[in-house]
């Protein structure tokens, strides 16, 4: 890998605009700098990262920036310790089991499975949610959260992903936690989740160091400021743009395989 100036700047680049776009969301960010790593540095002639250092560098970069977000909501009385205890820990299970496994699969096999993946969070994050800003530690299905936790895991664990960009809708529409509690939640489950897809990327020696070392440091100064711009523009706009990108990235990459 040549790291020259250009390199730098550019993986500095998608790294802030990738973790910007995802602190105004609050849905993690591997999901959009999956397909910007993958497909923008052979734009600026760079050599192109293969899906499995691409998933490798987001698994690392994950677990460093949801850091920051649990911290920011310890004293928040919004997280539901039930939920982070049954879901934290099918997802651990299940982004470790995906994580290891994607050593042993075909760069078509990952990028398919991002490629699935990203249609269903275009998909979900439209579907009508329950509006209540409650923060009492609601009851749920327990055989349910910590099942779908266990599938979700599993596939983000494969592309790198902690899972934030499923978990929000999922708890909001299936679970139906209230909005409040679902973001501080999932942003603890999605810590735990990293957790188990960095330890299987390391163990497989699918992470390029340096490039994730640059991506930390962009998300660390990206995700904050999103989330202040978040509170002043309509998100709503936002998730719509970010949803034909992510779905426009899943045509690019169904068409790559077929093609």
């Amino acid at each position: 890998m040549d790291y020259s100036i250009t390199f730098i700047i550019v993986i500095f680049a998608l790294g802030f605009i990738g973790s910007f776009l995802s602190g105004m969301l609050g849905v993690g960010g591997s999901i959009i700098k999956y397909p910007l790593l993958l497909y923008i540095p052979p734009l600026f002639g760079l050599v192109a990262f293969t899906a499995h250092q691409v998933s490798g560098i987001s698994a690392i970069q994950v677990l460093f920036a949801s850091i920051a977000g649990v911290w920011a909501y310890r004293k928040s009385g919004l997280l539901h310790k039930d939920l982070i205890i049954y879901m934290g820990g099918s997802i651990l299970v299940g982004s470790f089991i995906g994580s290891y496994g994607s050593g042993f699969l075909s760069e078509n096999a990952v990028n398919i499975v991002y490629g699935v993946l990203a249609l269903i969070a275009a998909i979900m994050m439209f579907i009508p949610s329950k509006k209540v800003e409650n923060a009492e530690m609601l009851p749920f299905n327990k055989l349910l959260a910590s099942s779908l936790a266990l599938a979700v895991g599993i596939g983000s664990g494969i592309v790198g992903a902690a899972g934030g960009f499923i978990l929000v809708p999922i708890m909001l529409t299936i679970l139906k936690i209230p909005t409040r509690v679902t973001i501080a939640t999932s942003l603890a489950i999605t810590f735990i989740s990293s957790i188990g897809g960095s330890v299987g990327k390391i163990i497989t020696g699918q992470i390029d160091y340096y490039t994730a070392f640059i991506m930390i440091v962009a998300s660390i100064i990206a995700a904050p400021l999103g989330a202040k711009v978040a509170q002043k523009i309509n998100v709503k706009l936002l998730k719509w743009l970010l949803a034909i990108m992510i779905g426009a990235t899943a045509i690019k990459i169904w068409i790559d395989l077929l093609g």
